[in-house]
């Protein structure tokens, strides 16, 4: 039994007669009989009884009726879901990202390509670089903002935003007074270091940053997450570097300031998994890059 077959005897069913179904289907008349009795053949009943006056569904015929309307209908809009997934207005978009983003324009971005797409259903996960990495190879992330470069076989990526760190300090501290910060300078200070399990990158390029200047900081807290960084800054609990957009968290308590030389950047990426070609993906990272803040 073909589509084609339950589309031919659903306009037999609604003419009842050979010659004007044949015509609102575009085809001569003998190649729809034959259509009929193969139909016919597959079912295993007469769906239509025919003599030279009339033609008539049959019980068997009647019962089709419905059941063959209904799964045209399915298939049609099947067919149409299709084309809108493919035309990236409609589908599901599963995101996961670091909390940063939240201050790198992912917000601006998702109300914009939202408006533009209301039909499209979109998941947030807040989650590490790592573990956004497993999910992405998983198959339960269809796009993630990720803090790493260095990505397993099998994801693709664009860098979407560079941007230097800056020096966190509590509004209190003695070095808060002054407008620009060498990294030297927090030679003896306790830092709140971003922990390596969440981010080795991110743990990295501070070491790295403090090694440069002639030191390795003396570590007091490792959290998960920068906002828990500026956090236990702002309550004091010693200084840190962090990325630039982190001055939009507004944290009353932490005072931030640049550093007096160039130094390792922190990198944004949005990975995602090749394969066919993805509309929705394509169509929110040029969302996100013209929500990035300016100077990327």
């Amino acid at each position: 039994m073909e589509l084609r077959h339950l589309r031919y005897f659903s306009v037999l069913a609604d003419e009842l007669h050979f010659g004007r179904a044949a015509q609102r289907l575009a085809i001569s008349q003998p190649p729809l009989s034959v259509a009929i009795r193969q139909l016919e053949d597959a079912v295993g009943a007469r769906l239509f009884e025919r003599n030279s006056k009339e033609v008539r569904l049959t019980a068997a015929g009647l019962a089709l009726r419905e059941s063959a309307r209904r799964l045209l209908r399915q298939t049609e809009e099947m067919a149409l879901e299709a084309r809108d997934v493919a035309a990236g207005s409609v589908g599901r978009l599963r995101i996961g990202f670091v909390g940063a983003m939240l201050y790198r324009g992912l917000p601006q971005a998702l109300r914009a390509f939202q408006a533009r797409h209301p039909g499209v259903r979109i998941s947030l996960s807040e989650l590490n670089t790592g573990e956004q990495v497993a999910e992405l190879l998983h198959d339960r992330l269809d796009l993630g903002f990720v803090h790493t470069h260095r990505l397993p076989q099998g994801l693709a990526q664009r860098l979407l935003l560079t941007e230097p760190f800056v020096c966190c300090l509590p509004a209190r501290h003695a070095l808060a007074r002054r407008r620009v910060l060498a990294p030297s300078e927090l030679r003896e200070q306790p830092f709140v270091l971003f922990s390596r399990t969440a981010s080795p990158d991110y743990h990295e390029r501070i070491l790295s940053i403090c090694a440069a200047a002639g030191f390795l900081p003396e570590v007091r807290h490792e959290v998960r997450h920068w906002l828990a960084v500026v956090s236990l800054v702002s309550q004091g609990l010693g200084v840190a570097l962090v990325p630039e957009a982190m001055q939009r968290s507004a944290l009353k308590g932490a005072v931030f300031r640049p550093l007096d030389r160039e130094v390792a950047q922190s990198e944004t990426y949005g990975v995602w998994r090749p394969g066919p070609r993805n509309m929705l993906v394509e169509r929110l990272l040029q969302d996100m890059a013209r929500a990035l803040p300016p100077g990327r």
